[in-house]
């Protein structure tokens, strides 16, 4: 392909390299601009859903209502998430192209089970199943915590693309990449088939990054700045190596974009990058070069200092730096949990004005 015949610096990439990308939102406008520049996949939480509903309200509005009328004794948590559901459908049929054209190896939305389950295996499990009987091009997220790792493996034994999500450090990608190794073999055993399965582990490498960000100014840490810039990019280079190496049947993914290194320096691997349209435009129009920097380590020095002034990148970046049990309580993890859970309430704020309109206002 001529370079003139790219649309942009993501279309280039997806073009010339193995690193696809997704559109770290479903709305339908974001996502419509992402598939025209190379785009293969889709994702959603609490958090997105009701960015989502604040953009495009007026897709919705008429939807919202008409669900609390046809289940007229359903709670306000039943409504927010048939809605939530409904968000993911309609995206996920966007990119149904893309999953028949790719065998299902591509082409699917990310739907998230509900945070409020991360203790509970059982219930992620349950409602992994029903996320996955909704189009046939679902991922469904599970958080890595405990109960999730454990749940990672059921789902995938039953048949669910898993998106593991709230992970930050290798031994969590490590604990995703055994588990849904054990949960494909399972399948497999029992003669069930894998071969449209497209399960991947993400890394939330900008939350890693902020996470020691927090930690520098809550103990009075001075480091050299530009060094926290790095730890998820390392974070998310060492895991692809061992991945690698271990010859793992799925790819990891990075999301939680902070700077223009959590796109440049994994391209091309064979992963998935996930970008907000605002990071899409700006990556769009910049000069970086779409070289293969993926491999390139990064600098030891960096590596050395971080390692030596905080215990939470030593956690991260470590293969035996946590174990599951720890995963709960890793920082991260805890502020990504409760925005997470707050997220939902939010949202589900917004259906309760739908179906208890506020008195004390006049309604429009």
């Amino acid at each position: 392909m001529n370079e003139q015949n790219y649309k942009s610096p993501l279309h280039k990439m997806v073009c010339t390299t193995s690193t696809d990308f997704w559109n770290d939102s479903c709305s339908i406008e974001e996502l419509n601009y992402a598939i025209d520049n190379g785009a293969v996949g889709a994702t959603s939480n609490p958090v997105i859903v009701g960015a989502v509903l604040k953009k495009e309200m007026q897709l919705w509005k008429g939807r919202i209502a008409q669900i609390i009328e046809e289940l007229p004794t359903a709670t306000e948590d039943d409504i927010t998430w048939k809605l939530i559901e409904e968000i993911s459908v309609k995206g996920a049929e966007l990119l149904k192209p893309t999953f028949d054209r790719e065998n299902g190896k591509k082409g699917r939305l990310s739907i998230q089970t509900d945070p409020k389950y991360y203790r509970n295996s059982e219930l992620i499990v349950k409602q992994a199943v029903h996320f996955n009987s909704l189009a046939p091009n679902m991922i469904v997220k599970i958080p890595v915590t405990k109960a999730g790792v454990e749940a990672i493996e059921e789902a995938t034994y039953r048949g669910v693309s898993i998106n593991a999500t709230i992970c930050f450090t290798v031994p969590q990608a490590l604990a995703v990449a055994e588990a849904v190794e054990r949960g494909l073999k399972r399948r497999e055993r029992e003669g069930k088939d894998t071969s449209r399965m497209g399960p991947v582990c993400t890394i939330m490498v900008g939350r890693l990054d902020d996470w020691l960000k927090v930690v520098a100014n809550r103990d009075n840490i001075i480091t050299n700045p530009g060094y926290l810039e790095w730890a998820g990019v390392a974070v998310m280079k060492k895991a692809y190596r061992i991945y690698k190496e271990r010859g793992y049947q799925f790819r990891l993914l990075s999301a939680a974009f902070r700077n223009h290194m959590h796109w440049s320096e994994f391209i091309g691997g064979e992963v998935v990058v996930s970008i907000t349209q605002q990071w899409q435009k700006r990556f769009n129009a910049s000069d970086i070069d779409i070289i293969p920097r993926m491999d390139t380590p990064v600098d030891p020095k960096i590596i050395e200092v971080l390692s030596n002034k905080f215990v939470d990148f030593r956690k991260a970046y470590e293969e035996e730096g946590m174990k599951i049990d720890e995963f709960d309580e890793y920082g991260p993890t805890r502020r990504t949990l409760r925005q997470f859970i707050s997220g939902y309430h939010d949202l589900a704020r917004v259906i309760r004005d739908f179906m208890i309109p506020n008195p004390d206002v006049k309604q429009k």
